[in-house]
């Protein structure tokens, strides 16, 4: 492409997995986009780097399965699907406990379980059972997820379970969890079982069996990188280093864009769908949207460190997949722990034995986990999760990240809903990705394909 102005069926700003899945369904549709990405890679949250020898995932590593959409887009992809073994532990009080089986974020389907019972002391256990005896109408009415679980099951499930399952997942407290946007369903299924224990049930019935996470065989990063490819092969464009200063509407969306590569500074299309985070995309919507755009917030920071390890006390895997760790006495700065060489088989496989790979996922709410969080401190918090001693680190990586994950809670929904509501009136125009869609690919994909599915459709 030479400098100047260019054309295409569709523009999609930002290549992190919404973007590429919004341009991978212009090409099902027979049209060619152009992707648009500021940074020098694709995939966004969706990242890998060489640790210890080994091609690793260093941000998210998995998806929820509870729904088909990204299990589907990866084996359309020829990409091979695996689930995790080992099962997982839960770390509270200074304890660690295997995870329930079932339990849906921590919220256990039969709060009398021997597997919950072992969580909780037992006054706790005796007021979680409270909840098959309770009024539908208790906590019908909450909006977070702390207030529901608190109000059917009380401050131990709550604390023991759903903060750090929940907390560990979503990188934010429950307190600050939309009920309905981290577990669609769960409210009317109280109203409709009476019971919290028997919604979650119902849900969990619902799901597919199995575990509810997956990965593509190889790494979850091998899935950005296949979109990319099948929407080259269709035809599009996939620009990196292209930073989209502003947009404009008109007869079609111009583009104007900052690019390393040379190419041009103005792309037009009839379609354009906005992929960025949320600050970014309300920086281009201030240009066309009527009225006043509001200030989106900037998710949690995360920082992930991946530790390759050898230690021969980890080859019988003592805390099988790894924990999710509850705030509080004995706790460390970590929140989960991943042993990712036991979770995933491919990983299994490709390492020697007496070798291991760990990732420690630090980033609470309050503690933005800054530049203290170094490889020192991930070795220490491993040992003391595992409860084992870690001989020798072969290597590492440290990355952080800001804003990284969406904010999920009840205002930031609503305002996201309005939001929407304006930009679906402009002809073409789409926005998509996890600040709007929700945390996780099995929330983001469904979404981002359906908003280029609206916008193709007019």
């Amino acid at each position: 492409m030479s400098p100047g102005t260019a054309t295409a069926d569709a523009v999609v700003v930002g290549a992190g997995m919404a973007g590429l899945t919004a341009a991978h369904a212009f090409v099902e549709a027979g049209l060619r986009p152009v992707v648009l990405e500021a940074s020098g890679e694709v995939g966004g949250l969706v990242m890998s780097g060489t640790v210890g020898g080994h091609e690793v995932d260093l941000g998210a590593e998995s998806f929820a399965v509870r729904r088909p959409d990204v299990r589907d887009l990866a084996t359309s992809l020829g990409l091979a699907v695996e689930s995790p073994s080992g099962g997982s532990w839960v770390y509270a009080d200074g304890h660690a406990f295997p995870m329930p089986a079932e339990a849906l974020l921590g919220i256990p389907a039969d709060p009398a379980a021997a597997d919950v019972a072992a969580v909780l002391s037992p006054e706790g256990a005796a007021r979680a059972a409270w909840d098959a005896a309770l009024d539908r109408a208790v906590g019908a009415e909450a909006a977070t997820l702390a207030d529901l679980v608190r109000a059917r099951m009380g401050a131990e499930v709550l604390d023991r379970l759903v903060r750090p399952i929940a907390g560990g997942i979503h990188s934010a407290d429950p307190a600050d969890l939309a009920v309905d946007s981290v577990v669609p369903g769960l409210r009317e299924g109280l109203a409709r079982h009476s019971s919290l224990g028997a919604a979650v049930s119902a849900l969990r019935a619902a799901a597919p069996s199995g575990p509810a996470v997956a990965t593509t065989t190889g790494g979850l990063f091998r899935l950005p990188q296949a979109l990319a490819q099948a929407v080259l092969a269709g035809g599009g464009r996939v620009r990196t280093r292209a930073a989209v200063q502003r947009v404009q509407a008109g007869r079609d969306w111009e583009v104007t864009v900052h690019a390393a590569d040379g190419g041009p500074t103005l792309v037009r299309a009839p379609r354009l769908v906005l992929a960025t985070d949320a600050p970014a995309a309300a920086r281009l919507l201030s240009e066309v949207l009527p009225g006043t755009v509001p200030a989106q917030p900037t998710g949690s920071a995360i920082t992930h460190v991946t530790l390759v390890v050898r230690a021969t006390a980890l080859d019988d895997a003592p805390r099988g997949s790894g924990l999710l760790v509850a705030p509080g006495p004995g706790a460390t700065r970590a929140k989960a722990l991943t042993h990712a060489s036991v979770k995933w088989p491919w990983l299994a496989a490709a390492t020697d034995p007496g070798e291991h790979v760990l990732r420690l996922s630090y980033g609470r709410p309050g503690d933005p986990a800054g530049s203290d969080v170094d490889t020192g401190v991930a070795v220490r918090d491993a040992g003391h999760l595992l409860g084992v001693p870690i001989d020798e680190v072969l290597d590492a990586a440290v990355v952080r990240r800001t804003g990284a994950l969406a904010p999920t809670t009840p205002g930031h929904q609503a305002a996201v809903v309005d939001l929407q509501s304006r930009v679906r009136v402009l002809p073409g125009l789409a926005v998509t990705g996890a600040w709007v869609a929700g945390t996780g690919l099995g929330a983001v994909v469904p979404h981002a394909a359906g908003e280029a599915v609206r916008v193709v459709a007019g």
